[in-house]
C-alpha cells in the first residue's frame, strides 16, 4: 500500500504531539509538514515546522487539523484550493464557522468530529436514541471534565452530546443551548440544555449526559484514560477520508452507526 503523505497542523499543541509520537508506530503514512501559528527553531522527526502556507501542504494528500477555528479556516482556505483533504478535530465553532466549514466541503472532503473515540461516538449514539425514546417528558443536562489546560468549554464533545439530543428531538441545536457553568459542584435542569464544564488536573476527557423526569434519572457516560485513543482515531479517520469525494463526514459516517 502506498503511503498517505500527511500534514499536521498545531503540531505543538497536546493532540499534536501525541500524533506524531502515535506516527512512530503507523507505517501507513509519510510525515510531509507540520505546521503551528509561530516559528518553532527546531526539527520534529527531521522536519522543521511552519506556519499555514500553500508550500507547507502542496505535497500533503491529507492534513489532519487539532488547532483553533480561526486557524482551521485559515488551513481550509488552502486546502480548498489546493485540494486536500482535511480532518477536523478542532472543536469551538460558532454557527456561522459551522456554515462556512460546510461551504468547504463543497470542494474537498472532510471530515470533523469533535471526537475521535469509538466509545464516544458510540455514548453519542445513544443519547440520541435514549432523548428520542424519552421524549419532552425528560430535561436533559450535560457534564464533562477536561485537562486544567483545556480553554474552550464546553468542551466539543460535549455539544455534539447536546446537539444528540436536539436532533433526536427534531430541534434546532443552537436554539437550545442553554446556560453554560464553568467549575460549579452542581448545576440544573432547564428547559433547555444545561453544560457544566470541570477544568483540574490532567484529566483526559469524562463526559455524562444525565436525563430526569423529576421522578426517575437516566444517566450515561463515557471516561477516557489514553490520548492516544484521540490520535489513533484521527489516523484512522485520515485513511478512511483518502477514498471519499467532497462532503462533510463525521466519525458516526466512518464507523457506520
Amino acid at each position: 500500500m502506498k503511503k498517505i503523505n500527511l500534514s499536521i497542523s498545531g503540531c505543538m499543541g497536546r493532540m499534536g504531539k501525541q500524533l506524531i509520537k502515535s506516527l512512530k508506530n503507523n507505517k501507513n503514512f509519510k510525515l510531509v509538514s507540520l505546521t503551528e501559528n509561530t516559528i518553532i527553531n527546531k526539527k520534529i522527526l527531521g522536519i522543521k515546522p511552519s506556519i499555514n502556507t500553500f508550500d507547507a501542504f502542496k505535497k500533503s494528500n491529507v492534513i489532519i487539523d487539532f488547532t483553533v477555528p480561526k486557524c482551521t479556516l485559515e488551513i481550509l482556505k488552502i486546502a480548498a484550493k489546493l485540494k486536500k483533504r482535511v480532518v477536523i478535530g478542532t472543536t469551538g465553532f460558532s454557527e456561522r464557522e459551522e456554515n462556512l466549514i460546510k461551504n468547504f466541503s463543497k470542494k474537498i472532503p472532510i471530515i470533523k468530529a469533535g471526537n475521535m473515540s469509538l466509545g464516544v461516538n458510540l455514548l453519542i449514539y445513544l443519547t440520541e436514541i435514549t432523548s428520542k425514546a424519552l421524549g419532552s417528558n425528560f430535561l436533559s443536562k450535560v457534564y464533562e471534565v477536561h485537562h486544567k489546560n483545556k480553554i474552550d468549554f464546553p468542551s466539543g464533545t460535549a455539544l455534539m452530546l447536546g446537539k444528540g439530543i436536539a436532533d433526536a428531538k427534531g430541534k434546532n441545536f443552537f436554539n437550545l443551548i442553554g446556560k453554560k457553568y464553568l467549575n460549579k459542584k452542581s448545576f440544573p435542569y432547564s428547559k433547555k440544555i444545561n453544560f457544566n464544564s470541570i477544568r483540574k488536573g490532567e484529566v483526559i476527557g469524562e463526559h455524562e449526559v444525565t436525563f430526569s423526569s423529576g421522578k426517575e434519572i437516566i444517566k450515561l457516560n463515557h471516561e477516557s484514560f489514553d490520548r492516544a485513543l484521540y490520535s489513533e482515531g484521527a489516523l484512522t479517520a485520515a485513511t478512511w477520508l483518502m477514498s471519499k469525494k467532497p462532503g462533510l463526514y463525521s466519525m458516526r459516517d466512518l464507523l457506520n452507526f
